[in-house]
């Protein structure tokens, strides 16, 4: 069952209420150090390529199916570079459809193909540097993986804890 049909069925029972998915996304670095992002149809908004997981896929297929739908490129995962979620990585879509992701990103090399937004999700693609992000409209969780992803370390990046028992 294709991503779009899975979510489909599942908003027609329960409307446009919370749902939390899966995701993943792509950092992918060229020779020059710049990340490649796309600008989003739906927001207008400059983000990795990403999208949710299927039914029965593993992340890093998705992963891969996301950076080809979405740009025309075939990549492969080297590592995962964080798993993210929480509240900013919630959100409320045009159509009033909310959405809380937990996000694996992954650190990805591209392998093939030509870069070729769909037009659909994704309407301009390109490789930027970490001093033009400024010019970028970014979202808040898209902010917090790129400082990660520019930070070059080695370890994965997820966010500490704060969750404690009752009375401890």
């Amino acid at each position: 069952m294709s991503d779009n049909n899975y979510i489909h069925q599942i908003r027609n029972k329960i409307g446009s209420d919370l749902l939390l998915l899966p995701s993943v996304t792509n950092i992918a670095m060229d020779t020059q150090k710049r990340i490649l992002l796309v600008k989003d149809a739906d927001s207008g908004l400059w983000i990795t390529p990403g999208g949710c997981v299927d039914p029965m896929e593993s992340p890093a297929d998705a992963a891969v199916r996301e950076m080809w739908e979405e740009t025309g490129l075939f990549s492969a995962p080297i590592r995962i570079l964080g798993i993210y979620g929480g509240h900013d990585f919630m959100i409320t879509y045009s159509n009033g459809d909310m959405v809380s992701y937990v996000l694996v990103a992954f650190e990805s090399r591209i392998i093939g193909g030509k870069m070729s937004p769909d037009g659909v999700e994704t309407l301009e693609a390109g490789y930027f540097s970490e001093s033009n992000l400024a010019e970028l409209n970014l979202p808040t969780w898209m902010q917090i993986v790129l400082s990660d992803a520019f930070n070059h370390s080695n370890t994965v990046h997820f966010k500490a804890p704060t969750w404690k028992p009752p009375g401890v």
